[in-house]
C-alpha cells in the first residue's frame, strides 16, 4: 500500500469509527435509564421482619413507623411503589425466608472473635425453602419486576486453607445458585472468606514476599472455577465484590476473575467499599472492565468525596451495560431517603 492509499484507508476507518462512536453515544431514553437501575434491600433492611435482628431497635421502629413493615414477599411491589419505573431488584440473602417457619432455616455456627455462636440462615435446598422461593418468584412475576442480583453472605470459607470448610462453602453456594435460578437472578455475590484482613507480605533479604496470600488466592480461584461451572449450567453468574479480606484489594479480584477465566465469573463493584480514599475512583476504574451485570451505586458518608455521578460515568465509560443497585449505606438520610437520592443521582448520570 502506498502513502496515498494508506491515508485513504485510514480516513475511511476513522469515518467508520466516528459513525460507530456517535451511534453508541446516543442518549438513553427515560425508559432505558430506568432499566439500568435496581432497588436494593440492604439500605431498607430495618423495615424487614428478619431473623438477623435488623427489624428491632430505635432505627427500625422509626423507619417502620414512617414506611411500614415488610417482608421480602412484599418487596417487589414496594420497589414499584417507591422507585417509579424501576423493575430490577438486588436482594440480600439475610432477608430470605419466613421467620416463623423453622423448617426453612439451617443452624450455622459462627466464630465471633474466639467464641462460637449459632445463627439460623435460610436454606434454599429445604422443602419449605423451595416452596417459599416459588412464592417469591410468583410475587416478582405478578408485580412485573425482576431479580437481577442476590447479595449473598451465606457461602463462607471459599478460600479457606481448611479443605473441609472450603468444600462446605462451595456446596452452600451451589444450593443458593439453585435458589437464584428459581427467582431468575442473573448473578449472585459470593464472598471470598478467609482472613478478614488479608495477609501482609514478609520482609526478605532482597524483596517482600507474600506466600500466605498466594495460598488463599489459589484456593479462591479453584473454588470460583467450580462455582462458575455450576452457575453456567444454571444461568447464574457468581461475582466478587470489593469487601474485606482478599477482595479489599481490587487487583486481587482481577487476578481471581482472570484466572477463573469463565463467562459466569465476574466482578460486582461497590462504589464505596474501599480501604482508603485513593481507591475511591482508581479502584473502581480497575474493576469496571470486569463487571457486566450489577454494581452497587453507593453513598456512604465515610468518605468526604463521594461523587455518585462520577462513579456511574466510570462504569459507563468502561462499557458497563448492567444495573446500578441503589445501596445507600450511611449519611444524613434514612435508608429510603438515601436510596431515593441515589435513584436521582444515577438517573442524572445516565
Amino acid at each position: 500500500m502506498d502513502r496515498r492509499d494508506f491515508f485513504k484507508t485510514s480516513a475511511s476507518a476513522a469515518s467508520l469509527l466516528a459513525t460507530a462512536g456517535s451511534a453508541t453515544a446516543a442518549p438513553l431514553t427515560e425508559k432505558e435509564k430506568l432499566a439500568r437501575i435496581a432497588s436494593n434491600t440492604w439500605p431498607l433492611r430495618y423495615l424487614f421482619k428478619s431473623r438477623m435482628g435488623f427489624g428491632s431497635g430505635a432505627k427500625s421502629e422509626e423507619m417502620k413507623k414512617k414506611y411500614g413493615e415488610i417482608t421480602l414477599l412484599d418487596f417487589p411491589q414496594f420497589t414499584k411503589d417507591t422507585f417509579p419505573g424501576v423493575t430490577h431488584m438486588d436482594l440480600f440473602s439475610g432477608l430470605f425466608g419466613d421467620l416463623a417457619d423453622d423448617a426453612m432455616y439451617a443452624q450455622v455456627p459462627l466464630m465471633t472473635g474466639v467464641a462460637t455462636r449459632t445463627t439460623y440462615e435460610f436454606d434454599p435446598s429445604s422443602t419449605a425453602g423451595k416452596r417459599w422461593l416459588d412464592k417469591l418468584a410468583a410475587k416478582i412475576s405478578s408485580a412485573g419486576t425482576h431479580c437481577q442480583h442476590i447479595s449473598n453472605n451465606a457461602p463462607r470459607d471459599i478460600c479457606d486453607l481448611d479443605a473441609t470448610k472450603r468444600k462446605t462453602g462451595i456446596e452452600i453456594a451451589k444450593k443458593w445458585i439453585d435458589g437464584a435460578k428459581i427467582l431468575g437472578a442473573k448473578s449472585m455475590r459470593v464472598n471470598s472468606g478467609g482472613p478478614r484482613i488479608a495477609p501482609c507480605a514478609s520482609a526478605t533479604t532482597d524483596y517482600p514476599k507474600n506466600d500466605e496470600l498466594a495460598k488463599y488466592l489459589s484456593n479462591c480461584i479453584e473454588s470460583f472455577k467450580e462455582m462458575a461451572d455450576y452457575g453456567g449450567k444454571n444461568g447464574v453468574k457468581v461475582t466478587l465484590e470489593n469487601h474485606w479480606g482478599l477482595t479489599a484489594n481490587p487487583l486481587n479480584i482481577r487476578i481471581i476473575v482472570d484466572e477463573v477465566h469463565h463467562p459466569f465469573c465476574e466482578a460486582s463493584p461497590d462504589f464505596c467499599n474501599w480501604e482508603h480514599e485513593y481507591l475511591m475512583y482508581n479502584g473502581l476504574k480497575d474493576l469496571a472492565p470486569y463487571a457486566h451485570t450489577n454494581v452497587h451505586a453507593k453513598y456512604w458518608n465515610r468518605w468526604k468525596d463521594n461523587d455518585v455521578r462520577r462513579s456511574v460515568k466510570i462504569m459507563t465509560d468502561a462499557g458497563f451495560k448492567g444495573t446500578f443497585a441503589l445501596e445507600y449505606e450511611d449519611g444524613p438520610w434514612d435508608g429510603v431517603e438515601g436510596s431515593k437520592y441515589l435513584y436521582k443521582e444515577v438517573l442524572a448520570a445516565l
